[in-house]
């Protein structure tokens, strides 16, 4: 009694769904039809919430505040290049460079278990560990400039730190390209993933307010859907019956 027969007609762009399919229909179904039957339902579950007028200031206000930010940083730097003097004598030098190094071991450690675990929070382990492995070479070899163990810190830094900052970062970018390529997918689009300063955040809508992307939405925080690779216990004989 499946396939064509009782599949339901479908607009070209699978809007046009007139009721459940159960998983035999759906398998009779072309992959183009299953895709645009996935963009319907993503089209539906993300209807935007706010005006895109509205949506578009808000951002135009976040674009200025980012460029005065800019602007005021850059001339604090230009005030600092013309007030800081050629050399100083710090105090607490051992202490901030050993809870420098404390903290880069604990990220090398959680980025080590993240790893072995395959948790996506490895993608922001990575992201940390290449910056404070490309912070410790710059101040290895600035500070340590026109002393004996100069050489030392720049060879370091070449040979040893940025080779394994560029190896996290490509990393991320690489689970981050993943994670856009699975997310389409599961949206329904073809075709291979952008490049990451083209792709659109995952669940950004254009109209809704910026803070949401910051915000803990109630789908994370609700129990109807079981975490990957978990299923619900069974219940009670008991209780189901009742």
């Amino acid at each position: 009694m499946a396939g064509n027969a009782r599949r339901p007609r479908m607009a070209a762009d699978g809007r046009e769904v007139s009721r459940l399919l159960s998983e035999e229909e759906l398998r009779g179904m072309s992959r183009a039809e299953r895709l645009g039957l996935l963009r319907a339902l993503v089209a539906l579950d993300n209807s935007e919430q706010a005006d895109r007028l509205v949506g578009r200031r808000r951002r135009a206000v976040v674009l200025i505040a980012s460029i005065a930010c800019c602007i005021a940083l850059a001339a604090w730097i230009a005030v600092l290049a013309l007030t800081l003097p050629r050399y100083y004598r710090a105090g607490g030098w051992r202490g901030a460079w050993v809870g420098f190094d404390f903290a880069l071991l604990v990220t090398f450690a959680v980025t080590g278990w993240a790893a072995w675990r395959r948790r996506q929070v490895l993608v922001i382990c990575l992201v940390v560990l290449a910056t404070l492995l490309c912070c410790d070479a710059w101040f290895d070899v600035m500070l340590d400039a026109h002393t004996k163990g100069f050489e030392f810190s720049l060879l370091s830094a070449l040979v040893v730190e940025l080779p394994l900052a560029a190896l996290a970062i490509t990393g991320a970018r690489l689970l981050l390209r993943r994670t856009v390529a699975v997310v389409r997918r599961y949206e329904g689009q073809s075709g291979p993933a952008p490049r990451l300063r083209e792709a659109r955040l995952v669940g950004g809508n254009p109209g809704a307010p910026l803070w949401n992307l910051f915000r803990e939405s109630a789908e994370f925080r609700s129990d109807s859907c079981d975490p990957p690779g978990e299923t619900r216990p069974a219940e009670p004989p008991g209780r189901a019956a009742s």
